[in-house]
């Protein structure tokens, strides 16, 4: 160290300088960071384990340090630590907390992931929608797991609608329901605003879409909003889970009967989405080689082939969106008996065939856009379709087609939708839709009705082609006058045309009215008028396109009740409905046959009349917590006044006359309670209880029903029962039952499902048989009256894996 000194104007200033050589000062800095703490970083992500979705919400906190680092809205985050091992902590909602150990190095980073496991552990990972407000008389919304869980489904978020209020159903374990009196042909199913032309593979098997496509569903047994027209019935409207735009997704099912997979790909990059699903049943393979393993040699032998598939593009443009749907399924089911080589002979086939069967089929493609559109949003779609159903004859080999009775329908839609906010108090939509339908009747050889000239353009029946277009425009305005009122007026009109035969034209005003008393409590009424063109007892194409020269059906929907929530996850619903019939076109398949050959020129006027009105009843629990469920009851009764036979004791008919008769798959009586819970551990147990008093006896679909009497010499025998006093099926109940456990891997979900339809194994009886018994020659005969049926019983063992 030297000193320097000097006075400056009376001031003594001293100026000490440190003089160092080039070595020691290149020391210092060294000397300081050896002394200095040595850090090393740990980059992460926390994730949930099983479904890998970023828990932005968590919080990661290392032992023995005060400050909480929060994750970023993809799960990632970072830490400055000290070189050496530490405990590090994360948090997160839902989420069991979890500890890690990691060890720092100096001047190196560690990458890593964190996962938690969840508290309530669910297969099923969807985007939840907010609910909407109520402005239908009645709309039951259901999603997540009441669309999955429900025993006795299958997993089939379709056929969940079987266990609701105000319906019943054609036999236990069908999934075609009767809504509220009316005809299944009657309920219309949409998804996304595209309607299908059949639910279910050949009629009873499972839904044509695949479950990982829907996230809710919408339930109207009531007036729907006027956007859904030409329907007398209920709607059903499952909406397709939004696209998950965050990472890929992809899932496996696997059961006694399907193997199905899904993929969900977004390109952030583009704003595009992309979804594909396809489900193939084996149950065919399977029967047929029990059937075939099983049957004695020369017996008959079964061959079924069924699939579907979905398919979805959805790409952000501008402000709006753009979605691109394809679905499709088909099916084929078909037994034959020992094949025999041998020509055809020639002319006309041969009456006996060795084989035949029944197809179905459809595809649907459906182009959708959004986007805002002064100050509202306007929705534009088109849609185009073609659908086939049918039976047929073959005999080979080689295999030749003898004939065939099959329905195909092509069509062409479009539709538009504009809604807008007028204010605090007023929203409006307006919309048009339009559809082209051209509809054949191929009717040939072997399977031709009996009549039918084989393979003549001639025939009626065979003639090529019918035409139909329907159209409707429909307005709804949404006003709430007061915080607690809602008013809802609509109005509809529709033109259905036959092209070259027949215009009909309807109009259809609707009114819905809500008045909340309290916060809890809401009283609830509506009124509708609605039309559908002539119907069979299930959709079916061509049908109704044949039927419109028969004019359209009419009826009314009145319904009042109310809606009360005491606790945010219970409801307290009524309903009590009234729905005169004014005008009903209820065909049979072969009735529109015949009438089709006919020219359409019907032997009677094939209209009638009729009215359903009930009670409906519903306690339910919303998910919440580990456990959802409902309880329900209806008091349903439907009628129908048509023209009947008469007959007098001795099986003679005496005359037609017009009579009031119960409709045939009316159930006076339905209850349904439904509960499923998580008990911990991944486990899922559930359970539904159904009871439904029988249906009428009507011999529609049924053999003829009978009545005791005797013959001229005073001997017991069986005459018709007229349909004016018709018996009744036993009434019949069942339980239903399904396990889970669900396994949550690092980055794969597992779920095991046993779902057991009518476990409890009751018998239901479809009819009753009539004959009698002479138990010697010289006894008299006896009448006796067999009860018919079988306990339908469906176990399915499935399993599933997501990723």
């Amino acid at each position: 160290m030297s000193r320097l000194s000097f006075r400056l104007s009376g001031w003594a200033f001293t100026v000490g300088l440190l003089l160092a050589s080039p070595a020691a000062l290149a020391e210092e800095p060294a000397k300081a960071a050896a002394e200095a703490p040595r850090k090393g970083q740990v980059r992460g992500t926390v994730r949930a384990r099983g479904t890998r979705r970023p828990l932005a919400d968590a919080a990661v906190q290392v032992w023995g340090m005060p400050d909480v680092v929060l994750p970023d809205a993809e799960g990632h985050f970072e830490l400055q630590l000290p070189a050496g091992t530490h405990a590090v902590e994360v948090r997160a909602p839902g989420h069991k907390p979890a500890s890690f150990l990691e060890t720092v190095t100096a001047g190196q980073q560690v990458q890593v992931i964190y996962r938690l496991d969840p508290l309530e552990v669910s297969p099923f990972e969807t985007v939840v929608r907010e609910e909407r407000p109520r402005t239908e008389v009645t709309r039951i919304s259901l999603q997540g797991p009441e669309l999955r869980e429900v025993p006795g489904t299958q997993g089939d978020p379709f056929r969940v609608i079987m266990v609701m209020p105000g319906v019943a159903s054609l036999a236990s374990g069908l999934g075609y329901p009767v809504v509220r009196g009316g005809q299944p042909a009657s309920t219309g199913f949409f998804v996304d605003g595209v309607r299908l032309p059949m639910l279910y593979h050949l009629m009873v098997g499972p839904a044509v879409v695949q479950p990982e496509f829907i996230d809710s569903l919408d339930f109207f047994p009531g007036p729907p909003p006027v956007q859904y027209g030409r329907q007398l019935g209920g709607t059903i409207e499952a909406r397709l889970s939004r696209p998950r735009e965050d990472r890929l997704h992809a899932s496996a099912t696997l059961d006694f009967i399907n193997s199905a997979a899904f993929l969900e790909v977004p390109l952030a990059s583009t704003g595009t989405s992309i979804s594909v699903g396809g489900r193939m049943s084996y149950s065919g393979l399977l029967s047929t080689l029990l059937v075939n393993t099983l049957s004695a040699p020369g017996t008959k032998s079964l061959s079924a082939r069924f699939w579907d598939y979905q398919a979805r593009v959805e790409q952000q443009v501008g402000r709006g969106r753009v979605r691109l749907l394809a679905l499709g399924s088909s099916d084929v089911l078909a037994s034959y008996a020992p094949e025999v080589a041998e020509p055809l002979p020639e002319g006309l086939p041969p009456e006996v065939t060795n084989g035949g069967g029944g197809l179905t089929r459809f595809h649907r493609v459906d182009l959708r856009g959004l986007h805002p559109l002064a100050g509202g949003e306007l929705e534009v779609g088109l849609a185009v379709g073609a659908d086939a159903v049918g039976i047929f004859s073959e005999r080979g080999p080689p295999r030749v087609r003898l004939g065939e009775l099959t329905l195909r329908q092509e069509s062409l839609a479009g539709r538009l939708r504009w809604t807008r906010a007028l204010g605090s108090t007023l929203r409006l939509t307006a919309g048009a839709d339009v559809e082209q339908r051209r509809g054949t009747v191929v009717a040939t050889g072997s399977e031709a009705p009996a009549g039918s000239e084989y393979l003549s353009e001639d025939d009626p029946l065979t003639r090529p082609t019918s035409d139909a277009r329907m159209s409707g425009a429909y307005a709804e305005l949404q006003w709430h006058p007061t915080a607690r009122w809602t008013v809802v007026p609509g109005v509809r009109a529709d033109v259905y045309q036959l092209l070259g035969e027949a215009t009909h034209t309807a109009f259809e005003p609707r009114l819905t009215v809500r008045h909340a008393l309290t916060e809890a409590l809401v009283l609830k009424g509506g009124a509708g008028l609605f039309h559908q063109a002539p119907t069979v007892l299930l959709p079916l194409p061509v049908m109704d396109l044949s039927g419109l020269r028969y004019g359209l059906q009419e009826a009314m929907q009145f319904d009042v009740g109310a809606e009360w929530r005491p606790h945010t996850a219970w409801e307290l619903s009524t309903d009590i409905f009234y729905n005169p019939m004014r005008r009903t076109v209820e065909f049979s398949l072969q009735q529109l046959i015949d009438l089709r050959r006919r020219g359409g020129v019907a032997a009677a006027d094939p209209a009638g009349s009729g009215e359903a009105f009930g009670l409906e009843l519903m306690a339910r629990h919303a998910p919440a917590g580990d456990w959802f469920g409902w309880a329900s009851y209806s008091f349903l009764q439907s009628r129908r006044r048509v023209r009947i036979e008469r007959y007098d004791d001795q099986n003679r008919m005496t005359g037609t006359s017009w009579a009031t008769v119960p409709f045939a798959f009316e159930q006076a009586h339905v209850f349904n309670a439904a509960i499923s819970r998580k008990v911990g551990s991944g486990y899922t147990l559930g359970a539904v209880v159904h009871f439904n008093t029988g249906r009428p006896e009507t011999g529609e679909l049924t053999p003829q029903p009978m009545r005791q009497s005797t013959d001229s010499e005073g001997n017991p025998r069986w005459v018709r029962r007229e349909r004016s006093q018709p018996g009744r099926l036993p009434s019949f109940w069942r339980v239903d039952l399904r396990a889970a456990r669900t396994w949550t891997l690092d980055d794969l979900m597992l779920e095991l499902s046993f779902d057991l339809l009518n476990a409890s194994f009751q018998k239901e009886v479809f009819f009753y048989e009539y004959t009698s018994e002479q138990p010697s020659p010289d006894a008299p005969a006896t009448l006796v009256r067999k009860a018919r049926g079988f306990p339908v019983f469906f176990p399915m063992l499935g399993l599933k894996g997501s990723y």
